[in-house]
């Protein structure tokens, strides 16, 4: 009995650490959303990373453009009912990305609905593939 509990807290341990990680990492993702931040995208996005939002596609560097020196400006972005999905060296992170700000519409209050997707590799984990989903009818565009 005790050498099943001592396993079940070994095999727990790095997973919840992993958990961990990715949640934090999400939540860099926001900040550096309003901070335009491109370093941390840098960090975070993997070679060949993939975007989707809608009916459109970005690779990593429209991805790193728009983020430095896009269109929109974002006063605020944060997480909400995150859960972490993990599959060994690969995990998915589903939730709820709030964002509001101003574009070229005016301001904006969106609500996205996203899945992305992180590969572990050297030990750091880095995403590979985004989709959004802009809410319809919750984009509070003015």
């Amino acid at each position: 009995m005790n050498m099943l509990l001592v396993a079940v807290l070994f095999f727990a341990g790095p997973q919840d650490a992993d958990t961990r990680a990715l949640l934090r990492l999400e939540d860099d993702w926001a900040r550096a959303l309003v901070k335009r931040d491109t370093v941390v995208f840098e960090r975070l996005l993997a070679a060949g990373f993939v975007y989707t939002e809608d009916d459109k596609t970005m690779d990593r560097a429209t991805v790193l453009h728009e983020v430095g020196s896009g269109s929109d400006t974002v006063t605020a972005a944060h997480n909400e009912d995150m859960q972490v999905h993990r599959f060994g060296s690969t995990a998915l992170v589903t939730g709820w990305l709030i964002v509001q700000g101003r574009g070229s519409n005016g301001s904006f209050d969106r609500r996205y609905r996203f899945t992305d997707t992180w590969v572990k590799r050297g030990g750091r984990w880095q995403i590979v593939g985004a989709q959004d989903y802009l809410v319809l009818g919750h984009s509070g565009e003015s």
